[in-house]
Formats: C-alpha cells, sequence, structure tokens
C-alpha cells in the first residue's frame, strides 16, 4: 500500500462551486486522497473574487494557498485586447496564455525546492504554464482530463464561418504543439481514459504516459429517489453553458434533431441545465418555447429525477464525461454520442444507446420515450456496474498507485 505522501496539488483557480465535471472530480479524489495522505492545495484567485464558503470549509487539502491573479472578464475591452496580443506575440493558445502567473511560477518553484513535498501534482493542462523552465527537486505529474487539441480541432472541423474556421485551425495548432511539450516536462502523465492515453503516446510521441484512471462517481449522493416519476416528454442536456463543446451541442440538438422528435412528440420539452448560459444558448429558448435553459442550479439531482432522459449530443471534446455517470447514477437513461461516451466503460444497448448520426439520435430518443421498459432496463444495468466497480475510492487508489511508480524511479526516495 505504501507510506502516507506528502502531495502538493496545483491547480488554475478555486475549486467551489462544484459546478463543471473536471472540479467534481478532482474534489472527489482530493476528499479521498486527504485520509491518507497529506495534501497541499496551489491555487490562483482572481482579484476581487470572493471565495465560496464551502471553499474554506471543506477539508479537501490540509492547508490550501491562495496567489492573486488577474482575469479579464470575457466579452471586455480588455479581454479582446488580450487575445489579440496573444495572437501576435505568443506562440501558446489563447486559452492557456491567459493563465501564465509570475508569482504563481514563483511559489511552485519555492515549494519544489523546499523538500517538504514527495510529489507535485499538476491537476489539468493550464496550470502546467506555471511549470515551464524549471530544473524540480520533486517530482512532478501531470493528471490531464482532456487532450486539449482534440477539443479545438473538432470544434474547427464544426465552423463553417471561414474566419471563425480558420481561428479555430490556428488554435488548435498552438495547442497541439503546446500540449506535447507541457506534457513531455513532467516526469509522469495520468489522463482518465485509456483513449486519451494512447493518443499521447502515439500523435505526442511521450515516453512518460504513466496510464489512464476510471472515472467515479458517488453512488450515495446519486441514486434513484425510490420509484422514478419523471415530467412526460422532458429530455435533459447537463454540462457547464461556457463551455464550447456543450453550447456547439445544445444548437446541433435544437437545430438538427429536436425538431425530429417534436414531429412524432409535440409535447416533449428540452431543458438544458448548467451553470453561466451563454446568451448563444439562452436564445434557443427565447426563439422556442419547448427548450428551457436554467444557468445555475442548487441540486442538479432534482432536475436529473424530472428528466425522462438524458441526451449527450457531443461532437467536440475529451477526457471522461462524469455528468453520464451521474445521471446513470442516479436512475436517468441516457442517448449518448459516440464522442459524448469516449472513455466510458459502456455499451450500446446494455448501459445506454449511443448514436452519431441526428436521424439516429432522434430514433433513440424516441425509442426510450416510447419504450419505458428499456428505459428501465439501461439505467438499472448501469447503475449496477457503477456501484461495482467505480467509486472515487478505488478511482483514487488506481491514481495514487500509478503516481507512485514516479517515487520508485526518483533518487531522491
Amino acid at each position: 500500500m505504501g507510506s502516507p505522501l506528502r502531495i502538493l496539488w496545483v491547480k488554475s483557480g478555486p475549486l467551489f462551486p462544484l459546478n463543471t465535471g473536471g472540479r467534481r472530480r478532482t474534489h472527489a479524489m482530493l476528499t479521498a486522497l486527504t485520509k491518507e495522505h497529506r495534501v497541499t492545495w496551489l491555487a490562483g484567485l482572481p482579484e476581487g473574487q470572493e471565495l465560496d464558503s464551502r471553499e474554506s470549509s471543506d477539508p479537501y487539502a490540509h492547508e490550501k494557498i491562495w496567489i492573486p491573479t488577474h482575469e479579464s472578464e470575457k466579452g471586455s475591452l480588455r479581454f479582446f485586447f488580450e487575445v489579440f496580443r496573444n495572437f501576435v506575440t505568443s506562440p501558446l493558445p489563447f486559452v492557456l496564455d491567459r493563465y501564465r502567473n509570475r508569482k504563481i511560477q514563483e511559489k511552485v518553484a519555492e515549494l519544489d525546492q523546499s523538500g517538504v513535498f514527495d510529489l507535485i501534482i499538476c491537476d489539468f493542462l493550464t496550470p502546467a504554464v506555471h511549470f515551464q523552465h524549471q530544473s524540480r527537486k520533486t517530482p512532478a505529474l501531470l493528471f490531464q482530463h482532456n487532450v486539449e487539441s482534440q477539443i479545438w480541432k473538432r470544434l474547427a472541423q464544426e465552423k463553417s464561418n471561414p474566419i471563425s474556421r480558420w481561428y479555430f485551425n490556428q488554435q488548435f495548432r498552438r495547442m497541439w504543439k503546446a500540449e506535447r511539450n507541457l506534457s513531455a516536462q513532467f516526469d509522469g502523465v495520468i489522463t482518465v481514459s485509456p483513449e486519451d492515453a494512447e493518443f499521447c503516446r502515439h500523435e505526442y510521441g511521450l515516453i512518460n504516459i504513466l496510464g489512464a484512471v476510471p472515472t467515479g462517481v458517488d453512488t450515495d449522493f446519486f441514486h434513484p429517489p425510490g420509484k422514478r416519476m419523471p415530467e412526460p416528454d422532458l429530455i435533459g442536456f447537463l454540462g457547464s453553458m461556457d463551455w464550447m463543446p456543450n453550447i456547439e451541442c445544445v444548437q446541433h440538438f435544437a437545430r438538427d434533431i429536436f425538431p425530429a422528435i417534436r414531429s412524432r412528440h409535440p409535447q416533449t420539452r428540452f431543458r438544458i441545465i448548467g451553470r453561466d448560459p451563454s446568451p448563444t444558448v439562452r436564445r434557443l429558448a427565447d426563439e422556442d418555447s419547448s427548450i428551457e435553459v436554467t444557468g445555475t442550479v442548487d441540486d442538479v439531482r432534482t432536475h436529473l429525477n424530472a428528466c425522462q432522459l438524458l441526451v449527450v449530443p457531443l461532437r467536440s471534446g475529451g477526457g471522461t464525461r462524469i455528468k453520464i455517470f451521474e445521471a446513470l447514477a442516479q436512475g436517468v437513461p441516457v442517448v449518448s454520442t459516440t464522442i459524448g461516451a469516449e472513455g466510458l466503460p459502456v455499451t450500446h444497448e446494455r448501459d445506454i444507446l449511443i448514436a452519431d448520426s441526428p436521424e439516429n439520435f432522434a430514433a433513440c430518443v424516441l425509442r426510450l420515450l416510447d419504450e419505458p421498459t428499456t428505459a428501465e432496463r439501461l439505467s438499472t444495468n448501469a447503475r449496477e456496474k457503477l456501484v461495482a466497480e467505480h467509486s472515487w475510492e478505488s478511482v483514487t487508489h488506481s491514481f495514487v498507485e500509478l503516481s507512485r511508480r514516479l517515487l520508485t524511479a526518483s533518487p531522491e526516495n
């Protein structure tokens, strides 16, 4: 099992509220880690932003260090100036360049050289910019929740506007190079799916890939409320609605899939559940009364219970979709694209339904609306698998065991 580890966990920003899949994954794993290991948290805190009250009280780390940062508001003049400056002066994609911070980089270097820690974990690619050009004393690990370049590649392929396609292709090329180079500077990399691990090995040529850890879910928190009584013909989508792949996919569903469903089931409604919906997403509800946009919700389980099924029509993205596991654990059947279910150990017709073309996707949704016994069979099978194999404790144990490979290889240990 090994002795307890002293871990420095580096993140780009606050963990609360837990309103993204990545934040929920990190929080669940840290909660499990701190039961056996000592964790110090280091992250940026945008100037003027107050910490969520739970950030201070939640025991996800034994010590929390916050470094003040500046983050321009999206859509502001300063934001567009930074986009332009990045375009003409930096080799990094904007989504990485904007998080560079000298004070965080200096603090990471100071704590690394202190000799206090057994392991440094960089959570997501964004804070990896703080590890550039450093000679390290402590083994450092990159925890990759996505292959970011593939998100940008797929987004570029979906753009119909030539200028947008050109810009996204340019950002994709920058991200491909940056992700490869930043990942290579770590002693080890852990991904969240075998597919992502293989991509990093074969496409990036990385030799420091330790492996992949599965996605977990809290089946005590997410569970069916006895007998499910969803609202008839209510379809849900769950996700952070300021994330571009989610914005693209709800637009795609509303435009290319939902009309075919409504032609057979005129009373069907589509509820988009998630924080910070962009103006583009809100416009969907303004233009169609059968589409609802909730914005931030207090308890996602209430909305999951109301939905007859959840759709995940993603056409871009990476990593794994925690939202699928959360819905299945809650007893809600799921229809997903192949990309949406990528990296998850689910099987078409056993746990969920998978379809990629608009016609097939609509047919799968209609099937679950018309066949409640099929919907119940799928959700029951899926939940049983999650309870047996995907607790966060077992996921975190796998993560620690992979991480220990760095310690046995280090001359300092």
